[in-house]
């Protein structure tokens, strides 16, 4: 940059404040790239490249049960290999804070979920004991559960016909898969529930190939359509945003959040560079006394907008960079597989040279407007 010894001088001049500007706009853009991945993923459309597995629920809702009698007619499918299902059971575990996902699935379940490192004898009793319980082993250790303990659960969505508490059997525990989860026994499940026995959550259904998963969920739509009981078959990742949506439009509020940290830099920087303005009346009445031209003294409050905007962008991605394999962890289970992308990076690059304009005009025409002999006279 050819006036880059000026542009640097007027950032060093307050270098306290600049460093906190930078970290501020810092700030701003690991939020920005970390909310964005999110956002993105949950406006983004239904991908089956790649996918083995689907997820099939009521269109209507996923909360909407279906008839356990679909699951032949699905397995009867071209291209279907194996189908299991599930229900969202809710229940607290001695208190609303000890949260963690549990399901009632048939004993063959794992065999569709083979990322889950069961172990076979624990298989087995899983399905010997009605009661049985399996368990991933973060959440055993978490609460100190071992094997053969009696687990109590206190219903909600689903309570027993008989008014008592839920109790299982832990048999065994399991590793792998994207988090914890607890897995209870089907039979006992759909025996004992006060209502909608035979009914199903969701079906999740194993491809051949997961080249034709696309076709296989169009297939498995098609067959109940116009029925009672037609289904929105996804995959698993769409399935899990659909359900973290229940709460609303995730990608809008996300998106929400942004433009309003976004307007809150957009403020604090117009503010940084017009104070900076008026600090060094003088000195820009002196470059221009000495030939500068007004457009060049200008250029020069928007080049340190933009600075300002890039060194606390670049900071920022840098940051969520690091911080991303942990919270792409974290967000899988509602948000499924997210990606920090070189759009995300595009996009911030480009957010941050239209926060530096917005933020910098109004400073840089008043440095246009300055007029040398008032600039000096303020000395």
């Amino acid at each position: 940059m050819k006036y880059w010894s000026i542009v640097k001088s007027g950032l060093v001049r307050k270098r306290a404040r600049t460093t906190l500007t930078i970290l501020s706009i810092a700030v701003a853009f690991t939020l920005f790239a970390l909310g964005r991945s999110v956002a993105v993923a949950f406006t983004s459309e239904v991908d089956f490249a790649g996918e083995d597995r689907l997820i099939v629920s009521s269109q209507l809702s996923f909360t909407q049960a279906l008839p356990l009698g679909m699951k032949q007619r699905i397995l009867a499918l071209d291209g279907v290999d194996k189908v299991v299902y599930r229900q969202w059971f809710g229940g607290t575990y001695i208190d609303p804070r000890n949260y963690f996902p549990k399901w009632p699935v048939p004993n063959d379940f794992f065999d569709v979920y083979p990322e889950f490192k069961v172990p076979e004898e624990a298989k087995e009793a899983f399905s010997r004991n009605i009661m049985g319980m399996i368990a991933a082993k973060d959440i055993a250790d978490k609460y100190g559960w071992k094997v053969g303990d009696r687990i109590p659960i206190i219903a909600d969505i689903w309570p027993k016909s008989d008014g008592s508490v839920w109790e299982f059997d832990l048999v065994g525990t399991y590793e792998g898969g994207e988090g914890g989860e607890v897995y209870f026994n089907w039979k006992y499940f759909d025996e004992a529930r006060a209502y909608e026995n035979g009914q199903v959550g969701q079906f999740a259904v194993k491809v051949k190939d997961a080249s034709q998963a696309e076709s296989v969920a169009k297939s498995i739509d098609l067959l109940f359509a116009n029925s009672s009981n037609e289904t929105k078959t996804s995959t698993e990742a769409a399935f899990a945003r659909a359900f973290a949506e229940q709460v609303g439009d995730i990608g809008f509020i996300i998106n929400s959040v942004l433009a309003a940290s976004f307007f809150t830099i957009l403020l604090l920087t117009g503010n940084t560079m017009s104070q900076a303005v008026r600090e060094r009346t003088s000195e820009l009445g002196v470059l221009k006394s000495i030939g500068f031209s007004d457009v060049t003294v200008m250029s020069f409050i928007l080049y340190e907008s933009v600075v300002l905007c890039f060194l606390g962008a670049l900071l920022g991605l840098l940051v969520a960079a690091s911080l991303f394999p942990f919270f792409a962890e974290i967000s899988i289970s509602f948000a499924g597989e997210i990606k920090f992308g070189y759009s995300i990076i595009i996009s911030a690059f480009l957010v941050a040279f239209l926060t530096a304009a917005v933020s910098g005009v109004v400073p840089a025409f008043s440095a246009l407007r300055l007029n040398v002999v008032d600039a000096l006279r303020k000395n």
